[in-house]
């Protein structure tokens, strides 16, 4: 097997929205996404990008994908990577396609000098838990993920 990676261009938008829906579905939340095709250019590939993708391809074929962004850090005094989505197909997994995504993402923060890399991952999820604690990540226990949306965010911002 053959595990390669490349930055996304705007010509594998087809191919990031699919990636996303197919989370979405293995995640059990299809119903959550609401994304344009529209909005995921804009944001992905117009003027000033909000996110970057790496596509995770086996033997030539893409099979997985990450989306990450710059966050920043008051304690270190510098930004940090925040891994968004992380997939890999069900067939394309135990070729360490996962493994390369995820050392690729430690060498970009390394290179851009960022105190950190971290993610999210559903308390569910018991084997990409196992997965990401056998390279070394740490659950943030005493840390939870607060979010407004929707109606909230608009009265809010509005309050």
């Amino acid at each position: 097997m053959s595990v390669s990676l490349r930055p996304a261009h705007r010509d594998d938008l087809p191919l990031i929205a699919n990636f996303i829906r197919e989370l979405a579905e293995y995640e059990k939340l299809a119903h959550a996404v609401r994304f344009s095709d529209a909005d995921l250019d804009h944001n992905l590939f117009g003027p000033r990008p909000y996110a970057e993708v790496v596509i995770g391809e086996v033997n030539g074929q893409a099979q997985g994908f990450a989306l990450f962004f710059h966050n920043f850090s008051t304690f270190e005094g510098k930004a940090g990577i925040h891994l968004e989505d992380l997939y890999v197909r069900p067939s394309a997994r135990g070729h360490g396609l996962g493994l390369a995504l995820l050392r690729h993402l430690a060498t970009v923060a390394e290179q851009r000098d960022c105190a950190r890399l971290e993610w999210n991952v559903l308390d569910w999820n018991s084997p990409a838990i196992g997965f990401y604690e056998s390279l070394g990540a740490q659950m943030m226990t005493d840390w939870s993920a607060m979010r407004v949306d929707g109606p909230a965010l608009a009265a809010l911002a509005r309050r």
